[in-house]
């Protein structure tokens, strides 16, 4: 046994296997020498009159979806798009998204989730990037996001070709479509013609385009998503991804978790927007298994959720953690019987394991599954195992076919057991590197491969991994590190603290040290009437009781709610900006 303090010798054993569920083993790479199209064809012929998609009340089955995006791809190839060319796609979660998706994938192009939230500069920046590789490049959006933001700067991209545009009562009922819009229940913006593109409807296409599939020759080794980091310094960088990559990592993913043994009989359900690799991932695996994907227009809506889980009876449940800890606030879930939830599956951010017990208590023991991935590795390297120990608070094991060390990021050496040190990784999923930037791709694969994340971790004599930190979110107090995330979860189990986040600000008596500061927003049922200064006062007493004395906040701010990225994490990126 690997004992604290040992190096595990460059991992060569990958030591962590002994922790896998019996049975499992790496797969064959020839399994995955696939595309994404030969992966998906047979579940339309095997599961046509089964319901794929459910969206407010419209209901879409594998026969319609498959007509839709042949439609879609038809298109596309009409309009001259071939085989690696682009098409963004700004949609939130609807159906649109997911007939796009398969239309593009049908048609040999390379997709690109965008964020519906991004300001018109940072929209304009994805587009300008994409299009610098000299590609063909579509771009499918709302058309409220058509009218306020991308008429203002469509013409100054001369490759961008087309624009599609829709609704989001578009897929309605023609009575309710109306109705909606007439109402003013649902955002829309006027289109019109733009010199040098071609702007269509949604809707027309999938009224006028023929029904049958096309034929277009694609490889395993060809792109399959151009995937946008957030940013968190500097501008997003696209992530490439291919064929292979990203359907290595979804049939790893399902012989970890057993879904091969459930095709056709699963009923899923998240709010991971589709725009996130997160958030197609699960799409994806969902079409390739033949299940019923219910889908949330508004994450936040936790009655509708609730409302959903009661209808649907989900068999899988796949959200960022806020979500589940919104959801544990909202009384009609704690009511419902989930006895049919097979699996909670949660990832992206720090999830407190306070709040991992609290969700447990209503969906079941042993139904919550922690994992670890990036958009860089198509997403997932890690993740507890299924039917073995659950460690609540850490991130598993890695996952099948995964190579993975911990090492300094000062001195670039491995780590022993038990010591802080960054998530390297390789295997098949791992990325090809950044769109147009290989310097910065240079920058995150060392001489063996390896693929740096930024994320700092401990591994445990079983090979479970512990997320303790960014490295860009480590705080240097007077040569002490103090890792945010670690204090973090310490403070959330503070009685008034309902979120909080740990930032770095300079200490100004002594240069090149830092000092801690905590932004925290207030659990609403928290009943202490005293005022402030005073839930201040108890915070730092708690923080001085349980951490070091290096690692307490010499500053708190309380702020009514604190900034979310578009997938639920605290942005502390606009913290550090304040």
């Amino acid at each position: 046994m690997i004992k604290d303090g040992e190096v595990n010798n460059k991992n060569k054993n990958r030591f962590w296997k002994k922790s896998y569920d019996a049975g499992l083993s790496d797969l064959n790479p020839s399994e995955f020498e696939i595309t994404n199209i030969d992966a998906l064809k047979g579940v339309f012929k095997e599961f046509p009159n089964k319901l794929a998609v459910e969206y407010l009340g419209v209901h879409i089955s594998y026969k319609e979806l498959d007509e839709y995006s042949n439609q879609f791809a038809n298109m596309l190839i009409e309009q001259g798009f071939k085989v690696g060319d682009i098409v963004g796609i700004c949609l939130a979660n609807m159906p649109q998204y997911i007939i796009t998706w398969l239309g593009c994938l049908k048609a040999g192009c390379t997709i690109s989730g965008i964020s519906p939230l991004l300001s018109e500069e940072q929209l304009a920046f994805q587009l300008k990037d994409l299009a610098s590789g000299g590609k063909r490049l579509g771009f499918v959006t709302l058309d409220a996001i058509f009218a306020a933001r991308l008429i203002n700067f469509a013409t100054d991209i001369s490759n961008l070709k087309l624009i599609v545009t829709t609704n989001i009562a578009d897929m309605l009922p023609k009575i309710k479509r109306i109705l909606a819009k007439a109402l003013k229940k649902v955002p829309k913006g006027k289109v019109r013609p733009i010199e040098g593109k071609s702007v269509l409807k949604f809707l027309n296409i999938i009224d006028k385009y023929d029904k049958t599939s096309p034929s277009v020759d694609i490889s395993p080794d060809d792109l399959m998503y151009i995937q946008y980091t957030g940013g968190t310094t500097g501008n997003p960088k696209g992530a490439m991804l291919t064929h292979k990559s990203t359907v290595a990592d979804m049939l790893i993913i399902q012989r970890w978790l057993g879904w091969d043994d459930r095709r056709g009989l699963g009923i899923a359900l998240s709010g991971f927007p589709f725009f996130h690799i997160a958030g197609v991932f699960f799409a994806v695996n969902c079409i390739f298994l033949g299940w019923t994907q219910i889908l949330i227009p508004n994450p936040r809506d936790t009655d509708y959720i609730c409302d959903k889980i009661e209808e649907f009876k989900p068999t899988d449940l796949v959200n960022v953690p806020s979500l589940f800890q919104l959801l544990l606030k909202n009384p009609k879930f704690q009511k419902l019987k989930l006895s049919y939830i097979n699996t909670c599956i949660t990832a992206a951010s720090p999830f407190p394991e306070e709040s991992q017990k609290q969700l447990e208590a209503v969906v079941g023991s042993g139904k919550l599954i922690e994992c670890y991935g990036m958009t860089e590795t198509s997403p997932l390297t890690t993740m507890n195992p299924v039917k073995g120990k659950k460690k609540l608070g850490t991130i598993g094991i890695p996952l099948l076919n995964v190579d993975l060390k911990l090492i300094d990021p000062a001195t670039k050496q491995e780590v022993p057991i038990g010591e802080p040190g960054e998530i390297c990784v390789k295997g098949p999923m791992v990325m090809k590197g950044y769109y147009n930037q290989p310097e910065e791709t240079k920058k995150v694969f060392d001489d063996q491969g390896y693929l740096h994340t930024g994320d700092v971790a401990v591994f445990d004599e079983e090979g479970y991994l512990r997320i303790v930190d960014r490295t860009k979110d480590m705080i240097n107090v007077s040569g002490y590190k103090v890792f945010s995330k670690k204090v973090e979860e310490t403070l959330s189990e503070h009685p008034a603290i309902d979120m909080i986040a740990l930032v770095a600000v300079k200490n100004p008596e002594r240069p090149g040290s830092e000092l801690v500061k905590a932004f925290i927003s207030l659990d609403p049922n928290y009943t202490d009437e005293d005022d402030v200064n005073k839930i201040k006062g108890s915070i730092i007493d708690f923080a001085k009781e349980q951490c070091a004395p290096y690692e307490v906040p010499k500053m708190i701010e309380i702020r009514q709610e604190l900034p979310l990225t578009t997938v639920g994490k605290i942005d502390k990126k606009i913290l550090r900006k304040e």
